[in-house]
């Protein structure tokens, strides 16, 4: 089990609810059945440093969390793939 920080970057103009559910999944693919998030600390919209994919604002939530070193691998895939997540990093800690 290894310890994980992900910061996640998502498109300001979705609604609450759909924000929530993209978390969720994003969060519960990477603890997988073992893993448990340690922390969770939703920034909220802030401005960015240049415009990413015609966005000039982002919703910034970050995550401590533990999970298996397999579990993050697929996430990648996953985040490259999601048309809400503006950008992302995933770090071992």
């Amino acid at each position: 089990m290894n310890s994980y920080y992900l910061t996640l970057v998502l498109k300001p103009d979705l609604e609450e609810k759909e924000r929530k559910v993209l978390v969720d999944n994003v969060v519960k693919k990477l603890t997988g059945d073992d893993g448990k998030v340690e922390k969770e600390d939703l920034w909220g919209i802030r401005d960015l440093a240049y415009p990413i994919k015609r966005q000039a604002k982002g919703f910034y939530a970050h995550f401590e969390i533990n999970a298996e070193p397999k579990s993050a691998k697929g996430l990648d895939k996953l985040l490259k793939v999601e048309e809400d997540v503006l950008r992302y990093l995933l770090i071992r800690r």
